[in-house]
């Protein structure tokens, strides 16, 4: 088992006083940035930083960023949710770790659409009937993976069938 222990801290968030929710930032007592890139092939981080190792997870609309030393969790009700997360977190490590010899080490995070590539299929009308207030608003949230193409009633045809295309080459998390 390569990560064993950890201290948690809860924080609030300094840039949004009055936010419903706080941050869980776990200190680590053993080293894991060896297992991170084993974890990057497991989870599928959305951003992976080789040097200093650190891996971005986006689940269940919130940020679980992992370095060597750390484990921070945003968006987390209590220290109790905290803690049930970085427990998860803990486990996926150490799996990832001990079946290290089956996996392939992975040194950058997943690729994502490009706005500027899901924007040029994109009518351009502005009109809001996907209740988006701009096409581009619409592109963003359809690289994010929030929206779907059918959401726009103004696209059809090959433009469609374009974006449908570039899209599925990406894997979208919940």
């Amino acid at each position: 088992m390569l990560l064993k222990t950890f201290h948690l801290e809860i924080v609030n968030n300094h840039c949004m006083p009055g936010a419903m929710s706080v941050n869980g930032i776990a200190r680590l007592d053993q080293d894991v940035g060896c297992a991170l890139p084993y974890l990057n092939a497991v989870l599928g981080a959305i951003e992976y930083i080789k040097d200093p190792p650190t891996a971005t997870f986006r689940t269940q609309g919130r940020l679980i960023s992992v370095r060597s030393d750390q484990i921070t969790v945003n968006a987390v009700q209590d220290r109790e949710q905290a803690e049930k997360i970085i427990d998860w977190i803990r486990r996926e490590i150490n799996d990832a770790w001990q079946n290290r010899e089956t996996i392939t080490p992975r040194f950058k995070g997943i690729d994502r659409p490009q706005v500027v590539k899901v924007l040029k299929h994109l009518p351009h009308t502005n009109c809001g009937e996907c209740r988006q207030p701009t096409c581009m608003v619409f592109a963003l949230r359809l690289a994010e993976g929030a929206k779907s193409s059918d959401d726009c009633p103004h696209l059809k045809g090959e433009s469609k069938t374009a974006l449908d295309e570039y899209l599925g080459g990406f894997v979208f998390d919940d």
